[in-house]
């Protein structure tokens, strides 16, 4: 199918179309002038939608972008493109900011927030219907666009008889059925007050290539664009605003970005997205396209869901707590494999190389990203894990502030157990700060629940009686942790007395002769004292506690 030569539109028609005092582009290169920065350095952006909430690999994308400006000596800006009014999402606009904050990803130029910080904004497209509006204006004078009545109904038919006769899909060629309208037939829908779009006239041809350079994937072929996007939305909206398409192109130009780096999503959208630059007359800004974050599941690659996972959104990592700094040096090492072999500090001051993407998307594991974050909460000193805690808990766990706020120095002592800067192997059961109270939360009076059943099942099926025998002989006898006593020998000589194996390997050869091992008895002083028979070190616990409060717990079984 050919593309014939343009039918031209009076400008006296075009000009009829937009308001009297629109600008001419020519006022907006004036008002937006080339950056003075040094030729190598990058200015880069992010532009989520908000359309919903942000997802982690927006926070990928966002620091990809951040890192490569910056290591340049260039800027960083981020653009919020809400062309998509319809699906505007209330408050995710919050979420952005919430999430960027948290992860400490701050733009060099932004108007998010509602402060503009920067000379080439607004920052935000719905704020920037008259400049789109200039470019629509003079695409339309050059013949290059074109407004277009076409309906749903149309629409509708035109993709039937596609389907019906094997045709392409899409608006393109003799299938667009506005692209040559003569001006009589333009004027008389006008007349009528009917609603149109204005479409981008492609210049593309049926079968046509065309190649270009990605940054990071090489030289890359694909078939041109032919289909005559809308560019300029429904002229019975109040606000007239482009699509994506036109917008990003123009912002871009206007704004000096150098560098376009972006999901592989939009690889498809590159020829088009070419030919609205060469259409508008600027120059071609390089684009680098990378993989998605990708999940396993059931054995199978799939790329991280929205609708399907919950690590997706960052709101996830907000309200689980998990240290940014442990997911930012995590989501790091995605980018750059190197860098997730080099120590936190240094993987996170060291740049970011483009070229040592990998063009599969890279997994993103929960379980590795609990280790990584394990790893660095156990290097933190007990005041700032206190302080970190407790700023989380104002907002995901409220009573927790109350009881840190009341119990401080027992919540230090709490996690001077197995930590610390003389222990050579320290806990790492603290990930997130969402597990501080499932983790220590036995230590606090007002969180702990005494155990008051000797039949609970969390003493293995023990005999109560030998369970309240167990409590009532180790409270009657209780000896305080000190540097003088091998405190656990009194557990030991308790479980003796009430018939327990001495050791496990006793216990494995004759089990009809005990009531269990050392390890049965032990662990009913451990689920008496802390809730749980995984627990760390019982006389550090004991120590941190008190004796008054060792005493209370185990004597609530006999009571």
């Amino acid at each position: 199918m050919t593309v014939g030569s343009p039918v031209a539109l009076s400008r006296e028609l075009i000009d009829s179309l937009f308001p009297a005092d629109l600008p001419e582009p020519a006022h907006w290169a004036e008002r937006y002038p080339p950056r003075d920065l040094p030729e190598t350095a990058a200015v880069t952006r992010f532009a989520p939608s908000p359309t919903g909430w942000l997802h982690i690999g927006g926070i990928y994308a966002a620091s990809v972008n951040a890192d490569i400006a910056r290591q340049t000596g260039g800027v960083y800006l981020l653009r919020i493109e809400d062309t998509d009014q319809a699906r505007f999402e209330e408050g995710a606009l919050a979420q952005f900011q919430a999430g960027f904050d948290y992860f400490g990803i701050q733009a060099d130029e932004s108007d998010l927030g509602g402060k503009t910080q920067g000379s080439y904004g607004p920052y935000t497209q719905s704020a920037r219907a008259e400049i789109y509006q200039s470019y629509v204006r003079e695409l339309l004078r050059q013949g290059k666009a074109y407004p277009c009545f076409a309906t749903k109904d149309d629409l509708a038919e035109i993709a039937a008889k596609q389907k019906a006769t094997g045709a392409l899909p899409g608006y393109y060629g003799d299938w667009a059925i506005w692209r040559d309208a003569p001006e009589a037939q333009v004027r008389e829908r006008l007349a009528k007050g009917d609603h149109y779009v204005v479409r981008f006239r492609s210049p593309g041809i049926g079968g046509q290539r065309v190649t270009y350079t990605d940054v990071i994937r090489g030289e890359l072929t694909a078939d041109d664009n032919r289909n005559d996007v809308v560019i300029l939305k429904s002229s019975e909206n109040a606000l007239r605003l482009p699509t994506y398409h036109l917008a990003h192109a123009v912002d871009d130009h206007l704004m000096g970005v150098t560098l376009v780096l972006r999901a592989e999503e939009w690889i498809s959208s590159v020829p088009l997205h070419l030919q609205l630059f060469d259409a508008l007359g600027f120059d071609r800004i390089p684009y680098a396209h990378f993989a998605p974050l990708m999940k396993l599941d059931k054995g199978n690659r799939r790329k991280l869901s929205k609708r399907k996972d919950p690590e997706a959104s960052v709101g996830y990592y907000i309200e689980q707590g998990f240290p940014p700094e442990g997911v930012r040096y995590y989501l790091r090492g995605l980018m750059n494999g190197r860098l997730a072999e080099l120590p936190m500090p240094e993987a996170l001051a060291a740049p970011i190389s483009l070229d040592d993407f990998g063009l599969a998307g890279p997994l993103l594991d929960l379980v590795k990203l609990d280790d990584i974050c394990a790893d660095y909460v156990s290097t933190l000193p007990g005041e700032e894990i206190v302080e970190r805690v407790g700023t989380w808990a104002e907002t995901y766990d409220p009573d927790l502030v109350k009881t840190l706020s009341a119990e401080g120095a027992l919540a230090l002592r709490a996690l001077s157990v197995e930590r610390g800067a003389d222990v050579e192997n320290p806990r790492k059961d603290l990930r997130k700060w969402a597990d501080f109270r499932p983790v220590y939360g036995f230590f606090f009076t007002s969180i702990f629940e005494p155990v008051t059943d000797a039949a609970d099942e969390r003493f293995g099926g023990l005999d109560p009686d030998l369970v309240r025998a167990m409590a009532t002989g180790f409270a009657d006898n209780y000896v305080a942790p000190s540097a003088d006593t091998a405190w656990f020998d009194q557990v030991r000589a308790l479980a003796g007395s009430l018939g327990f194996a001495p050791n496990q390997k006793a216990y494995k050869k004759d089990p009809e002769a005990y009531p269990g091992s050392i390890a049965d008895a032990s662990g009913v002083i451990r689920v008496l004292i802390t809730g749980t028979r995984r627990s760390p070190d019982l006389a550090a616990i004991c120590t941190a506690l008190g004796t008054d409060e060792v005493l209370r717990r185990v004597r609530a079984v006999t009571g």
